[in-house]
């Protein structure tokens, strides 16, 4: 077994694992706060809570973060490694909640994502489509990684930076353009204190996912993929 077939076996199971923790912790959190089963609006958090879950949140994307870094000898190897395990992470998190919980409904129920800096929230087909895209990307770097060197060139980088931040958009769109129904983006600035958006926060339900921004997103991510591996292929 070549180191990186063992490295990518072992990342597979680390991230799995981990997955498995992060479903758990929602087992624990909805068995708590919804008892009745998840659904949208949210239950008011205790703001002890809050700060810990966003904490947790972060802590977990340091821990895979961690661990690309480890299994990486170069700047885009640990790149490609953070996030094959950020990939798969989010992937066996979905499968372990269906197999505990049987949730989700469908690929097409609404969840949360993220909580920094904004809520972030989408259908589960849609972080699995980007996981999935994560998943390539990194495989063809590990790849070509074996026989010659893999940087991402600037033009490249740019592609996948770009189509991310329009994923981003298109995840916590929904949640902003709720926001601004109440509030201009003045009065956000000088909001006293976060309650009045908490309290706001609580009322969010889900209306529609901006479909097209996430398939520009994707479309200039996969773009992006395609160069790198055109000139990695050729470079080999």
């Amino acid at each position: 077994m070549g180191k990186s077939t063992k490295t990518l076996l072992w990342l597979t199971i680390f991230s799995i694992a981990m997955g498995y923790l992060e479903s758990s912790v929602v087992v624990y959190l909805r068995t708590i706060m919804y008892p009745g089963g998840f659904d949208f609006p949210l239950v008011p958090f205790d703001r002890q809570l809050a700060v810990t879950e966003i904490f947790r949140e972060a802590a977990t994307v340091i821990m895979l973060l961690g661990a690309g870094i480890i299994a990486g000898k170069t700047f885009s190897g640990r790149f490609a490694w953070f996030i094959y395990c950020f990939a798969v992470w989010d992937i066996f998190y979905y499968i372990f909640l269906k197999a505990l919980l049987n949730w989700p409904e469908s690929l097409m129920t609404w969840d949360i994502l993220f909580l920094i800096p904004v809520t972030w929230v989408g259908p589960v087909i849609s972080p699995v489509i980007v996981s999935l895209t994560m998943i390539l990307l990194a495989l063809i770097i590990v790849y070509f990684g074996e026989k010659t060197s893999t940087r991402i060139l600037p033009k490249e980088w740019g592609f996948l930076i770009a189509g991310s931040l329009v994923l981003i958009m298109a995840f916590t769109w929904d949640f902003s353009k709720f926001i601004l129904k109440h509030f201009t983006l003045e009065e956000l600035f000088s909001l006293p204190g976060k309650k009045p958006l908490y309290d706001l926060g609580l009322q969010y339900i889900p209306e529609s996912f901006n479909w097209l921004l996430f398939w520009a997103g994707e479309f200039i991510i996969l773009t992006g993929i395609a160069i790198i591996f055109f000139r990695l292929r050729r470079k080999s």
